[in-house]
């Protein structure tokens, strides 16, 4: 019976590409799960730098960048959909008189158990004026599986999961948050190449 499926939720979770995948895209890539139900799935990827860093980024959208922590920090490419576009993933803000699950940016959205992630331009301005949330990843594009489509990626090997870790998104080294993410599994690259075992 196919239908007999269990439905699985990856929100909140890492996808790792498997070392096969050549997709350059996803290769090597770690996305974070934002979104994850029977209609698809939405991603960022927090593992590849882009071509700029946030001091160019707020000087694109004439905001002054108070926090200079934060200056020399990559914008990341997020997935090939809506490139132009900003998103914003950082640690739950709440505020007083709000609800737990109600942010106080205009669009943002709460990963359950998780982080937001935020696209309106608010987030910025609260960064650019030294306040906003501590830890942020901020990503042009981001990544989109439409229904049953990661699904089936995962069916074919494509990906790995694992429950995602926030030390790894804001603070490991960006050239080893992809073998760090294989480490929340007690895995290792070499564990599962696509040529092992071939001695």
């Amino acid at each position: 019976m196919a239908d007999a499926v269990q439905p699985i939720n990856l929100t909140n979770h890492f996808l790792i590409a498997m070392p096969g995948m050549e997709d350059g895209t996803f290769a090597r890539s770690v996305v974070y799960v934002c979104e994850h139900s029977e209609h698809g799935a939405l991603g960022l990827i927090i593992n590849k730098p882009g071509d700029i860093n946030m001091a160019d980024l707020f000087q694109k959208v004439d905001l002054p960048l108070a926090r200079a922590e934060l200056g020399g920090l990559p914008v990341f490419h997020g997935g090939p959909v809506q490139t132009e576009r900003g998103f914003v993933l950082h640690e739950p803000i709440t505020a007083e008189g709000l609800p737990p699950d109600e942010s106080i940016y205009a669009s943002t959205l709460t990963v359950p158990g998780g982080l937001e992630m935020t696209t309106s331009k608010d987030v910025l301005e609260a960064l650019s004026s030294g306040g906003g949330p501590r830890r942020v990843l901020i990503t042009l594009g981001y990544s989109a599986w439409g229904e049953g489509q990661l699904e089936s990626e995962i069916a074919g090997n494509s990906w790995l999961t694992v429950g995602a870790d926030t030390d790894l998104i804001f603070d490991a080294p960006i050239e080893q948050r992809y073998e760090r993410a294989l480490a929340l599994l007690g895995l290792q690259a070499w564990m599962i190449a696509p040529e092992a075992g071939h001695a």
